[in-house]
């Protein structure tokens, strides 16, 4: 059985998710926690990206409804409610002198490890394929963060090879370059599913 998930746009409501995001757990392998400053411009700036043309980029919030999920529930509510889990997005960028997309997602501790960051990629990818006008959408997980690239892996993203990736900005850091060509099978998992 397949994990499903939904994607809601970004918006002044999710400012929790991303509080929630900074904690030093979500923010392991990104450089640590940043300033309630920064957040503030943050929730701006995916707010902005929302607001924009579709092919320009988005920021979700990650919705799944255990029930009937094969999981279960792993908050142990029990009740079947709709959960917000985390978030996914795509933005441009100029990547090796090609313009792409990349994209980033987290998924809330107390939800990893059944499957949601797979899906919430899938119906990402599914929506840069009927939005999108770049061909191509990179991902760069360190590779310190054996999950985030099994994630692409699962989600059908090529590995290109290890680079040195700067995030924060002015701060390399040695990443896998991960890329999915959009409107193309991606090999045998191309009918990505979080079920395996």
């Amino acid at each position: 059985m397949e994990t499903h998930v939904r994607l809601e746009p970004w918006s002044a409501g999710d400012f929790w998710l991303l509080e929630r995001k900074n904690e030093p757990a979500m923010t392991e392998f990104l450089g640590g926690p940043e300033p309630a400053g920064k957040l503030v411009d943050r929730q701006r700036r995916y707010e902005a990206l929302s607001a924009r043309d579709p092919a320009a980029g988005r920021m979700f919030r990650v919705v799944w409804t255990p029930a009937g999920d094969p999981f279960g529930d792993p908050a142990g509510a029990g009740d079947g409610a709709a959960r917000s889990v985390g978030s996914v997005g795509f933005w441009e960028r100029e990547w090796r002198g090609e313009p792409v997309y990349e994209a980033g997602w987290g998924i809330l501790p107390e939800f990893q490890g059944h499957g949601l960051a797979v899906a919430a990629l899938a119906e990402l990818l599914a929506y840069v394929r009927a939005h999108g006008s770049r061909d191509s959408v990179h991902a760069f997980p360190g590779t310190d963060h054996p999950a985030s690239n099994a994630v692409c892996r699962r989600a059908g993203f090529e590995y290109l090879g290890d680079v040195d990736f700067e995030y924060p900005p002015g701060v390399p850091h040695p990443s896998c370059d991960w890329r999915y060509r959009v409107g193309r099978p991606q090999g045998p998992d191309a009918a990505v599913t979080a079920s395996g």
